[in-house]
């Protein structure tokens, strides 16, 4: 018999490494864990705390395309925030782009406030705030 330690990572593509890199550890506060050369190109680890982001760059690609609601795919990755009004001003100041700024979340067992904005490869990012007692 086997058990499920956790989550590990979810394994996405950058047209820009140190872009990505500064995305989501300067800005969103992610762990540089480990950056190394693949054979066409360049991965890293990043970790959120609760699980990490495997970044492969292998050089020039195009940005994301948005999953329509009627197609299977990841829509976006989500990271808690203690206070997500804080953090949008600190990503608007560094010009990425804002999609949705902080609401009342719908789904309030869940959450209080969600909020959305763009990775510099286009991946929608949602940042929120855990409902009480999560």
């Amino acid at each position: 018999m086997t058990e499920l330690l956790g989550f590990e990572h979810i394994g996405m593509t950058s047209g820009d490494l140190d872009r990505t890199i500064a995305f989501y550890c300067g800005l969103l506060g992610f762990k540089l864990v480990l950056r190394k050369p693949q054979i066409k190109g360049e991965a890293a680890f990043l970790d959120a705390g609760g699980g990490m982001l495997e970044v492969f760059a292998p050089g020039a690609v195009d940005p994301a395309r948005d999953v329509p609601p009627h197609e299977a795919g990841v829509r976006h990755l989500t990271f808690a925030f203690t206070d997500i009004g804080i953090m949008i001003e600190k990503l608007a100041a560094a010009g990425v782009e804002i999609i949705e700024q902080p609401r009342i979340a719908h789904n309030k067992e869940m959450f209080k406030r969600v909020s959305f904005v763009r990775d510099p490869d286009g991946i929608i990012v949602e940042l929120v705030e855990r409902a009480d007692g999560r």
